[in-house]
């Protein structure tokens, strides 16, 4: 009682008080804000489990990663500069390109004017040896189709189903349509694994979740992997916040807070 902690929850985030299971709670390391225990679970346990448990990131390999300015790309990012040697492809918006290589990016694309299977195939004609899909779609048919032999695709959303501010039933159907499809005896010829991540069904895995926090608040504490915040709004501001991911000008993670930081730090710190 009384101690700070960080906590996971599927939804119901929103609001000033929480009740969460015991299992789902994390205490705070020293030195953390609130905003970046907010900014770290979710993002760091999705990027985490994917790159090692799932894409078995090695030095020396080399990785794409989608919306590599979003809260899980900034994750991703930081954590395969733990890594010796890693190459890191990631797409953006040509505004975030600066950012992303102060980040250790070494080659942003921008995925709005190029094709970006095609920018990869020309700095590496092999391709990748992991993909970070969150797009869904025909994007994990190119994902696929951009891996070295024993590369690995992990898809983890469906982003290619929000278009805009309502549904657009047709962008689904797409999506949908084009999603990709594959079986057994096509994967033992391509020598390639296809993997699909939701922390959301991770509920009941308590003892994994938390042996990957204790990763990464030990990493954390190193001081290698540290939460980047792109803005804090008070909750009656939630609709500028929403606004500000929807057209994609955030880079790294937006937080809600109950009641409106102080002016100063609307902006907050890198």
């Amino acid at each position: 009682v009384g101690d700070k902690v960080m906590v996971l929850a599927r939804s119901g985030l929103w609001q000033e008080v929480v009740n969460v299971p015991a299992s789902q709670t994390f205490p705070m390391p020293e030195g953390m804000s609130f905003e970046e225990a907010a900014a770290l679970l979710v993002n760091y346990i999705t990027a985490y489990m994917i790159l090692f448990d799932f894409g078995n990131l090695r030095p020396n390999q080399s990785v794409l990663i989608h919306m590599a300015a979003g809260g899980v790309g900034t994750a991703a990012i930081q954590l395969c500069k733990t890594v010796e040697n890693v190459t890191i492809f990631g797409t953006a918006s040509a505004s975030k390109h600066d950012s992303l290589k102060e980040s250790g990016v070494a080659h942003p694309i921008d995925y709005r004017t190029m094709d970006y299977a095609e920018e990869v195939r020309k700095i590496s004609p092999k391709g990748v040896d992991i993909v970070l899909d969150p797009l869904g779609g025909s994007d994990t048919s190119k994902a696929f189709n951009l891996l070295k032999p024993m590369g690995k695709v992990i898809t983890y959303g469906v982003a290619n189903l929000l278009t805009g501010q309502k549904k657009n039933l047709m962008a689904m159907a797409k999506t949908w349509w084009n999603q990709f499809s594959i079986t057994a005896l096509q994967l033992l010829h391509q020598n390639k694994a296809v993997c699909g991540y939701h922390l959301g069904y991770m509920d009941e895995e308590v003892e994994l979740l938390r042996s990957v926090v204790a990763k990464l608040v030990n990493l954390y504490s190193q001081g290698k992997i540290k939460p980047k915040i792109d803005s804090v709004w008070p909750f009656d501001q939630v609709a500028e916040a929403m606004k500000q991911m929807q057209e994609k000008k955030n880079v790294g993670k937006v937080i809600l807070v109950p009641e409106a930081p102080k002016e100063e730090s609307k902006k907050a710190e890198n």
